[in-house]
């Protein structure tokens, strides 16, 4: 192509990304970052936007670019006008910048889906049907949920990451040596945010002829990643949790399951070929590319806004990321420390390494009404409930695993004991004020409790404005 739209933005302040201490460099800009809410208690404050494990803020670097492209816009692949060949043009090489961001192989294949739960559903509907699925309790719905017409053995969870690789090396050890099978794991966890050990659990998996698919969700937006480095077959993960709106989502990874099982969307663009049989009926010849799971009008703004994603954290450089937001985890678990009121959830320990994600109940609370006060009181946003992770959610709180529950807050009345949590995630738009003013939060809430009357309304405790 001869001519594209100019898409070139300065992604980060060059003189925080030369500072000798990383920690100290500036949080990348996001959408949002400068706007307020209204207070229960009179006045309004910049929002802390602190639920970035369920939808990260979106990058200006991101916006901008979609905003530069979007006069251009066209329908890809079947147009011959010059707007549908840029278009084109930009869908695959958007394609090639997340292979890239992923260092996945040659022969990988780089699937467009909606979400991790689309991905993960995806590869689930390619499995061989004699496929047995190994899946820790661990995981997240989107993980822990799609194998439907699988043989599915669920692991129990594990409490140190030596532990996890033993647990899925003896269950592997145990099932029919001839016939396929898969591992799913998470990277890192979407409640407490603790790293998994992805690696040594690829290596079990292969040792005893198994795949691996790794779900990223929660990991591609903190840390860089490497499809060949952690050996894993396939690679799922979400364009909202990496800075990136627009519904679109990531499979990556061997092609060979993804070319033989039938298209997960029949129609156009699966299909490469189609001719009615002289019995009247209808032949078709499917793509062998990605394109086969990719029918219909793909979402060219959702995938451009990946891609832009990933451009913006790598120039961003991850090492500077990290740093960063060890010291923001750092600054949340010292202060949380400091209240003896407070329980964090850990599977693996306080020691673990872990991202920007986590879960804690205040003894005497509710979790509903807690973070209700923190959004009323003091405009900070964070999630209470499971968290889609209902096993894990029951396991960390020393409940019964099976005992049922709602991805929101349970019908539960302010200071009445709930079978929730609260969750607080930042990333790479969170800034140092945010995280410090939560933290001022729970001490305060804590200590002298809420201001205002609180009431449940719909599963949820609002504050009562009556």
């Amino acid at each position: 192509m001869s001519a594209r739209p100019n898409t070139a933005v300065t992604t980060v302040d060059s003189a925080a990304a030369e500072s000798a201490d990383p920690c100290c460099a500036a949080p990348l800009p996001v959408l949002g970052r400068d706007v307020t809410v209204p207070l229960v208690t009179g006045g309004e404050v910049t929002y802390a936007a602190l639920d970035y494990a369920a939808s990260a803020p979106a990058l200006q670097r991101v916006w901008d670019d979609v905003a530069a492209y979007a006069p251009y816009y066209g329908s890809v692949h079947r147009g011959a006008g010059y707007l549908s060949q840029l278009s084109t043009d930009l869908f695959e090489n958007s394609r090639a910048t997340v292979a890239e961001f992923l260092d996945c192989r040659p022969d990988d294949q780089v699937v467009f889906t909606r979400s991790t739960t689309d991905s993960l559903n995806l590869l689930a509907a390619t499995v061989p049907a004699d496929c047995q699925v190994f899946v820790f309790e661990t995981e997240h719905h989107a993980s822990l949920l799609p194998w439907r017409d699988a043989r599915v053995t669920y692991l129990n969870a594990p409490r140190t990451p030596a532990q996890a690789v033993e647990t899925l090396e003896r269950a592997l050890a145990d099932r029919d040596p001839y016939g396929p099978a898969l591992v799913c794991v998470t990277g890192a966890s979407n409640v407490t945010g603790e790293l998994w050990p992805v690696r040594e659990l690829a290596a079990a998996a292969h040792a005893h002829g198994a795949r691996i698919v790794l779900d990223a969700a929660q990991l591609a937006p903190h840390h860089p990643l490497s499809v060949r480095e952690l050996d894993v077959d396939w690679i799922a993960f979400s364009g909202h949790k990496l800075y990136a709106p627009f519904g679109s989502g990531v499979l990556a990874g061997r092609a060979d399951w993804l070319q033989d099982a039938e298209p997960y969307l029949a129609g156009g663009g699966a299909s490469r070929k189609v001719a009615r049989r002289a019995d009247g009926g209808v032949d078709v010849e499917w793509h062998t590319t990605a394109a086969r799971h990719e029918a219909g009008s793909p979402n060219v703004i959702g995938v451009y806004s990946i891609a832009s994603a990933c451009k913006a954290l790598t120039e961003a450089g991850f090492d500077s990321l990290v740093a960063r937001e060890q010291h923001l985890i750092d600054t949340v678990r010292a202060g949380l420390a400091e209240v003896p009121e407070v329980r964090v959830l850990s599977l693996f320990g306080d020691d673990a390494p872990r991202v920007g994600v986590l879960s804690f109940v205040v003894e005497g609370w509710n979790s509903s009404h807690f973070a209700a006060a923190l959004s009323a009181e003091y405009g900070i946003g964070v999630r209470d409930g499971l968290f889609c992770a209902h096993p894990l959610v029951r396991t960390l709180l020393g409940s019964d695993p099976q005992d049922p529950g709602e991805c929101g807050a349970p019908e539960a009345a302010p200071g009445e004991r709930s079978l929730n949590a609260i969750r607080v995630s930042f990333g790479a738009g969170t800034p140092d004020e945010h995280v410090e003013r939560f933290v001022g939060a729970v001490k305060e809430l804590v200590r002298d409790g809420a201001q205002w009357k609180y009431r449940t309304e719909d599963g949820r405790c609002v504050p009562d404005r009556g």
